[in-house]
């Protein structure tokens, strides 16, 4: 049979005549899309691939998400609605596995986009994350060619013990591990290279925290370590460090070379406090550090003591508060800071220090003058009364509190941090449940009573005390309760931070890395 033109008329049998007819009836209705041929196409497209010898995706999985029926026809279909019965027969000759293959493609370009769309998303706690493996991949040895892909580079001046690459991809493939991978881009972290670190070795404790800045004035903690060595057990009654005391602290400081030697380090420093500025010692310890770890401290003073302190907890000071008190109760020696707070807040708390003073007392120190292990009511209050003699010397203006919000304490050592963990009644101690928590001048109260009121047994026995603490924690008691008589205050914010937070925001602070951060901000917004 010809068309009027010459040409060949195709063919159509029954079934394609109705298809033809249905399809014009439904393109006249309005709002309608396709009619039957619609339907038709969806039905060839769904027959079974002979050749590849694969079954095309099943009627019933299309039935049941109708959206994603949609979009399909929407992408495949779009030409039926003006081709009618023409394009239906198209469709149906095509062969399947072509089908497949457009599909296929048509889904790879819909994955790439989606890509492309959410690339410049934010994890899911709301801050850059580092470049690196994806959650739930198998960990692998990445090779020097990992390591550069991943957007590792060496930073001059700092040593490592292995110096591998490998090493350097496998410590950022483990650390990415631990979080949502977010892309493979270098400028998804703005800082990618950029780790500091700060370690604290006191008259009790040896601390290391290993950070990378994320949001302006904050950062990301990599790596911790903390450990009671009580470098100053002994001290005041000799002057000098004991054996067994350093013996302890250089291993607790080994354990702190190897974490440092295994990353690339952009910039750390490592002080020492009281116990070292009161040894005799003191320096003799410090070069056989160097020999024994490779570690290099410095002493500290304790006005830079003082400050260090303030600015570890400068972001729990709220806009409101403009008189605080902040102390922190350390093993050998206990640091006060007066700040007074006007309309212009710096951006560093510490600028606005008016009088500070370092009490030549700590808890390891007073607890071996009074006795740790069985303090009576008597003893405590005697304890009470040599600190508050200690802070009569203190030249300090009197504050005056316009109002209940002006002014509070603020306390940042592990007395603190144990009267709320046992006000808390936790069954383990949490940093996250501790740190930045108020406690009202009676609950301060209470909480002392009741661990007057224990034994040392008993002391030792709760979890958020410990055998290491139950002989010290009521000499800190005894310190707190001097502070409080001095400057009364109705309420108290509990600070599991300190000295090396403090180290890490200054560093940070002078590297300009927050600043670098908001200029490429506004460079990606314009």
């Amino acid at each position: 049979m010809e068309d009027p033109e010459g040409g060949a008329k195709p063919q159509f049998d029954g079934a394609s005549a109705a298809a033809r007819r249905d399809g014009k009836k439904s393109r006249r209705r309005k709002g309608k899309r396709g009619g039957q041929s619609r339907n038709v196409a969806h039905a060839a497209w769904q027959a079974p691939s002979g050749t590849s010898g694969e079954a095309a995706r099943p009627m019933e999985a299309a039935a049941e998400n109708p959206a994603r029926k949609r979009k399909r026809r929407r992408r495949g279909n779009g030409g039926q609605q003006h081709g009618g019965a023409s394009a239906t027969i198209q469709q149906r000759e095509k062969p399947a596995s072509a089908d497949l293959a457009a599909h296929s493609g048509e889904e790879a370009s819909s994955s790439r986009r989606n890509r492309r769309k959410h690339r410049g998303k934010r994890g899911i706690q709301g801050r850059p994350l580092a470049p690196g493996k994806a959650v739930g991949q198998p960990a692998i040895v990445p090779q020097p060619t990992a390591a550069r892909a991943a957007g590792i580079a060496p930073v001059p001046g700092i040593a490592r013990a292995n110096g591998s690459a490998e090493a350097q991809a496998g410590d950022a493939y483990r650390r990415a591990s631990q979080l949502p991978a977010r892309g493979n881009r270098a400028s998804d972290n703005p800082w990618p290279d950029e780790l500091y670190a700060a370690l604290d070795l006191g008259t009790n404790n040896c601390r290391l925290l290993i950070a990378q800045p994320t949001r302006p004035g904050q950062f990301r903690v990599v790596d911790a370590f903390s450990r009671i060595v009580r470098l100053g057990e002994g001290l005041a009654a000799s002057g000098r460090l004991s054996d067994e005391a350093m013996e302890r602290a250089i291993d607790a400081l080994r354990v702190c070379a190897g974490k440092l030697k295994n990353r690339e380090i952009r910039r750390m420093r490592l002080i020492a406090t009281e116990a070292c500025r009161q040894a005799a010692n003191g320096e003799a310890f410090l070069e056989r550090v160097v020999a024994e770890t490779g570690l290099e401290l410095e002493i500290i003073d304790r006005e830079t003591e003082a400050r260090l302190a303030v600015s570890g907890c400068s972001s729990l000071v709220g806009r409101e508060a403009r008189s605080v008190v902040l102390f922190d109760i350390g093993g050998g020696s206990s640091e006060i800071a007066v700040i007074r707070i006007g309309e212009n807040r710096f951006s560093r708390l510490a600028n606005h220090i008016t009088h500070w003073t370092s009490l030549p007392v700590g808890v390891v120190t007073l607890s071996e003058r009074h006795g740790g292990q069985h303090v009576t009511p008597e003893s405590f209050e005697g304890m009470v009364s040599e600190v508050a003699d200690m802070l009569a010397s203190f030249s300090c203006p009197e504050i005056e509190i316009a109002q209940s919000g002006d002014f509070h304490l603020i306390g940042t050592s592990g007395t603190v941090t144990t009267l709320a963990g046992v006000h808390l009644d936790l069954p383990r101690y949490d940093r996250r449940k501790v740190d930045g928590i108020w406690l009202s001048d009676d609950e301060v109260s209470a909480m002392q009573a009741k661990l007057l009121s224990w034994d040392f047994a008993s002391r030792a026995a709760n979890p958020c005390i410990g055998p290491d603490r139950a002989d010290l924690v009521l000499a800190g008691c005894a310190i707190l309760e001097a502070i409080r008589r001095r400057w009364p205050s109705p309420r108290m914010r509990v600070a599991d931070r300190g000295l090396r937070e403090g180290l890490l925001t200054d560093m940070m602070a002078d590297d300009g890395v927050w600043r670098r951060h908001r200029n490429r901000r506004g460079q990606r917004a314009r």
